[in-house]
Formats: structure tokens, C-alpha cells, sequence
């Protein structure tokens, strides 16, 4: 008998923590951009995957490397790819967000200094349930076309 109360209450114990952690997003993966000294402005590409059964939007991004962070999109207007700056990013109950350069990404607008390769940057993403997640991005060049990318061409889900 002893036995069976004790697997009970930890299957309590267990269930009971999981409704309560909020925190059910996690950073999986991520950068931001390196850019010529020249330039102020540079973008932030990274993937999120939430964990909860509820689906969470991503509403805002600050960061104390620039004036401002903004989440903004690519539209294809009349065959013209524009950027727009958007609300919010969803993140369905269980999915993920991949923030790319071809796709959503967050802008970080107004550099107070430029950034090095190999720098971190950190980020507070702020989540439509009050959830914050703060994270911490390297600054690297162009991911896409450097040789540490391979690696990723083979598992594509």
C-alpha cells in the first residue's frame, strides 16, 4: 500500500509544479547580426519554443545596447519585399518561433556603440502574459553564408 501513495503524491507534486511555471518559453537558439561600425541599426534572429499549453505572443523586445528593439516582419508587396514593424510574434501551444533573416526578426534600432563580433547581447523579450525571458545573443556576421552553418542543412524538420 505504502507503495502506491508514494508514487501518487509525487505524480501530485509533479502535475501541481507544471501549472504553476510560467516560464515556458525557452531560447533554443539565437544571434544577432554583425554590422559595419557605420552602421546603428542591426537585427536579432532567434528561435523560442514554448513548452506551455497555452500559446503566448511575443509583444516586445528591450535591450540596453540601443535606443529601441522592435519586432518586424517581411511583407511581399506586389513582388516588392517590404519590412513592417508588427505587434506582436505568436508562438502556438507547443511550437516554436524562428526569427530569420528572411522572415520575422527583431530590430534593434539605434546602437549606443557598435557591436563586436563575438560580443553578447542581452535581451528582455516580454510576453503577452507577463512572462519576461531575458537572453543572452552573441553578435556574429552573416550566419548565412559562413561556414558554421552547415551543420544545421541536414536536419531541417
Amino acid at each position: 500500500m505504502k507503495v502506491i501513495f508514494k508514487h501518487l503524491f509525487s505524480f501530485l507534486v509533479l502535475t501541481s509544479v507544471s501549472f504553476t511555471a510560467s516560464a515556458n518559453v525557452i531560447l533554443v537558439d539565437g544571434h544577432v547580426r554583425a554590422m559595419p561600425a557605420s552602421v546603428p541599426n542591426t537585427a536579432a534572429y532567434l528561435t523560442l519554443e514554448n513548452h506551455g499549453d497555452a500559446a503566448v505572443k511575443l509583444i516586445a523586445v528591450t535591450t540596453s545596447v540601443a535606443k529601441e528593439a522592435q519586432l518586424h516582419t517581411i511583407v511581399d508587396e506586389n513582388g516588392m519585399v517590404k519590412m513592417r514593424q508588427v505587434e506582436s510574434f505568436p508562438i502556438t501551444s507547443h511550437g516554436a518561433l524562428t526569427l530569420k533573416p528572411s522572415g520575422d526578426h527583431i530590430m534593434i534600432l539605434g546602437l549606443n556603440k557598435p557591436l563586436a563580433e563575438n560580443d553578447k547581447v542581452v535581451l528582455t523579450l516580454i510576453f503577452d502574459n507577463e512572462q519576461q525571458l531575458q537572453v543572452e545573443l552573441p553578435v556574429l556576421k552573416n550566419a548565412d553564408s559562413s561556414h558554421q552553418d552547415h551543420s544545421e542543412h541536414h536536419h531541417h524538420h
